[in-house]
């Protein structure tokens, strides 16, 4: 159905600057419909902390028009408010990003341009358009990084000595057992525990080695552990302090 609202020179001079930008964009007039409008919501959208987020803090947007990039990108264009004659022009911030996204991300502030839509593009495309696209790109990765869940704890075996010998926990991944018994580490079945043992110390440190190799295309690490630490004999662990006994009197 045809719009009856007749068109302004905003709308018009929105269409034109659409098909004078660089890539593919089309416009969209925004008229006032006696107070029934959604300006309000296309403001709040405005990516600005200079003059185009002053002036529409002080003055009442009656129209606009909203310029949309093929790849979503938008810019919002209204009167110059207060200031005569031409148009601001200013980014639209996305609205797919959460806020935490714009943290640190310096606003593409926008720019005032004269009533000649070719001129005007050329301001757009040279001065705003750079700094828009710069932004955006690290809004997406900002928001990219929020949504990526944390690389999770690499897998690791841990050999730890017992006298001479190296023991290792019973790994749950039957390729890594396959790798513990391909080069010396033989089950403990009492203990549940592989064993490599130490009667030959450089055989011993080849196996190693050669596990240490084959883990590693698995994408596992090794770990060498030594015992735990025991006290010496004859002395005794020192007991913690005894915490303090509260008084039963209570204040006022």
């Amino acid at each position: 159905m045809h719009d009856p609202t007749p068109d302004t020179g905003l709308g018009s001079f929105a269409a034109v600057l659409a098909g004078e930008l660089p890539g593919a964009w089309t416009s969209t007039y925004h008229p006032d419909r006696g107070g029934n409008n959604d300006h309000d919501a296309l403001t709040d959208h405005v990516w600005d902390m200079n003059d185009v987020a002053d002036t529409l803090a002080k003055h009442t947007v009656d129209h606009c028009a909203v310029l949309t990039r093929d790849d979503g990108s938008r810019l919002f264009v209204a009167d110059r408010l207060g200031h005569g004659e031409g148009y601001l022009i200013a980014a639209m911030a996305p609205t797919d990003a959460p806020a935490e996204a714009f943290r640190g991300v310096r606003e593409p502030d926008g720019i005032a341009v004269d009533a000649d839509p070719f001129s005007a593009a050329e301001d757009i495309h040279y001065d705003l358009l750079p700094r828009y696209d710069k932004a955006l790109a690290q809004v997406r990765t900002n928001a990219a990084r929020l949504t990526t869940p944390p690389a999770a704890e690499p897998e690791h075996v841990v050999m730890t000595w017992s006298g001479d010998a190296l023991v290792v926990d019973k790994p749950d991944r039957d390729d890594i057992v396959q790798a513990l018994t391909d080069y010396g580490f033989a089950l403990d079945a009492e203990t549940d525990v592989f064993v490599l043992s130490g009667d030959d110390s450089a055989h011993q440190a080849a196996s190693v080695r050669a596990a240490g190799h084959r883990l590693s295309e698995l994408g596992v690490g090794v770990v060498l552990r030594n015992p735990p630490a025991r006290p010496a004999l004859g002395t005794t662990a020192v007991a913690p302090p005894s915490p303090p006994v509260a008084s039963p009197h209570r204040g006022r």
